[in-house]
């Protein structure tokens, strides 16, 4: 059979059943005291780290084996390298393997591509825009009135 047993909120001590004394503080906070002894010396506001006979102070001063709660030990995750959607897991490992030099050469390589292709275009772009501006300019020249602050005033 199992006691149901509480512990002195000032000494730590065990209260049995039909021994000790409840004091409720102002705040309505219920504290189970084993003596009138406790009860003073907690109304007295002393310490009991303070009291060699109080379980606090046995604990304080290394009396009492106290058992330590280990930490549980967490896991690490652990990285998944997945592939990127067009390059393969291959790909992107053969690259991280690569010196920085060599990455950084490619990197400038495919710059000065785009910066050509880019320029290609504008250039093909620029000769179409030529040859059409050329038919637009003769439209003009009959045209509207009101724009050049025409005839009607």
């Amino acid at each position: 059979m199992v006691i149901k047993t509480e512990v002195c909120a000032f000494s730590d001590t065990r209260i049995y059943p039909g021994h000790g004394v409840r004091f409720i503080r102002r705040d309505g906070q219920p504290i189970t005291l084993f003596s009138a002894k406790c009860k003073s010396l907690l109304k007295q506001r002393k310490k009991p780290a303070k009291l060699t006979w109080t379980q606090a102070w046995r604990r304080l001063n290394k009396k009492i084996k106290v058992e330590e709660v280990t930490r549980r030990r967490t896991r690490k995750t652990t990285k998944l390298n997945r592939a990127i959607v067009g390059a393969s897991l291959e790909e992107i490992k053969k690259k991280r393997s690569q010196k920085p030099e060599v990455r950084s050469a490619q990197r400038e390589a495919a710059a000065k591509e785009v910066k050509a292709r880019k320029a290609a275009n504008k250039a093909a772009k620029g000769s179409a825009a030529a040859m059409k501006a050329k038919p637009t300019a003769s439209k003009q020249k009959g045209g509207n009135t009101k724009a050049r602050g025409g005839a009607k005033r």
